[in-house]
């Protein structure tokens, strides 16, 4: 599941190196939840929870089925 999570966040990579930031995978739970860490401009910024559910987590259900949560650590 790990390899899948990856190549999904290859595809949403692109569009957060555009505004200055990017996602790193920390872990992939045995449970579905996925831990991110938002870095860059994305770190600190005041929408990241947006980008972060609506976005990410948003794209990663839909690639990975078993995904159930993604959270920012």
């Amino acid at each position: 599941m790990k390899e899948q999570v990856e190549k999904a966040l290859d595809k949403i990579r692109p569009a957060l190196q555009r505004d200055g930031g990017d996602v790193e995978l920390v872990e992939v739970g045995d449970d579905g939840v996925v831990k991110v860490r938002l870095t860059g401009a994305c770190g600190g910024c005041p929408m990241s929870q947006i980008t972060l559910k609506q976005g990410i987590e948003k794209v990663l259900k839909q690639e990975v089925s078993a995904v159930k949560e993604v959270v920012a650590l």
